[in-house]
């Protein structure tokens, strides 16, 4: 046996998967969530029971981003992610034997829109607004106490394609019809995506002239919890690191590759007009699509990490397939 490996936020599809794959590995896994089982974020000395003599923190915990950014989902999304860090975090202060590692999910949303170079972990440009003020005060949480003993890295996913909500929804446009690009443009001024926090960035909606050549950061699932691995093993790994596919696309790209997977003849392409009421039916957020998300997995090349899927049409008819 490897030791014990507590993970939060099991129920999601990254934790099913990390779950089985480190159960086969030899952990010991056992799972914190709103019901256990083997422990409830309610239960603050069963949580800390489990973290005490662990070999491995995973944190997945947060609500899902795949919503509506309505004022109380808004302050869900930031209250879930902050809370299990925070709890997390003082039970491994307060443990005698603290884990050797703690990963602690984030996202490459961080990053500002762009369109001219990709961002790094060292070079890479903090956006503003909604998404990246969670992701911030996400991070500034989980690094907020000295740990001396236990190493910690903030895993900055791109969009993870597998059978979790982003793939769903990209499949479901390119059923529907809506499987071209997609444009930004006008639309009637909104607040949802304005900053959060207690140093909130960004007032207002923000449009971009991309003509849907917005690049697409990705990573299968099957890398997500490669890399999971790769990262526990290697000591030399701490900070953010980002977990995306090296090689990046972009919208339109990405919708064709979709369309041909799924046999859509039709693929209109869906102004910022278009998609806001069809995004309303949907449950979900335009920006999913709409903004330019140029990531590169710096750290993980530079250690030596060798992807599974590296290219995005192999990816997508994978992930589709299953």
């Amino acid at each position: 046996m490897r030791g014990r490996a507590v993970i939060a936020g099991a129920t999601g599809f990254i934790g099913r998967r990390l779950v089985r794959e480190l159960r086969d590995q030899g952990y010991d896994v056992v799972c914190i969530g709103r019901n256990g089982p083997d422990a409830r974020w309610d239960n603050a000395s069963a949580v800390r029971a489990l973290v005490d003599g662990s070999e491995l923190v995973v944190n997945l915990a947060g609500k899902s981003v795949n919503c509506r950014y309505t004022d109380r989902n808004r302050d869900e999304i930031l209250r879930s992610r902050i809370d299990s860090t925070r709890q997390l975090g003082e039970a491994i202060e307060s443990s005698a034997a603290p884990p050797r590692v703690w990963l602690n999910a984030s996202t490459a949303t961080i990053y500002r829109y762009s369109l001219d170079r990709p961002m790094t972990e060292a070079t890479g440009d903090i956006g503003t607004g909604f998404s990246v003020d969670i992701a911030q005060a996400w991070e500034a949480e989980f690094y907020s106490r000295e740990l001396a003993t236990t190493r910690r890295v903030a895993l900055r996913m791109a969009i993870v394609l597998g059978d979790g909500p982003a793939t769903a929804t990209l499949v479901r446009l390119a059923r529907i019809g809506l499987g071209g690009p997609q444009v930004d443009g006008w639309w009637f001024p909104h607040r949802r995506y304005r900053g959060i926090g207690a140093n909130p960035t960004g007032s207002r909606t923000r449009t971009h002239h991309s003509r849907g050549r917005q690049k697409f950061s990705w990573i299968h699932i099957d890398d997500v919890v490669k890399a999971v691995k790769f990262i526990v093993e290697n000591d030399a790994l701490d900070g953010p690191v980002n977990l995306s596919a090296p090689r990046i696309s972009d919208n339109r790209t990405l919708m064709a590759t979709l369309r041909r997977r799924v046999g859509a003849a039709v693929g209109l392409p869906a102004f910022r007009w278009m998609l806001e009421p069809a995004m309303l039916i949907l449950r979900t957020e335009p920006e999913l699509v709409l903004k330019s998300r140029w990531v590169t997995p710096e750290r993980l090349l530079q250690a030596g990490y060798t992807f599974t899927w590296p290219d995005l049409g192999p990816a997508i008819n994978d992930v589709v397939k299953r």
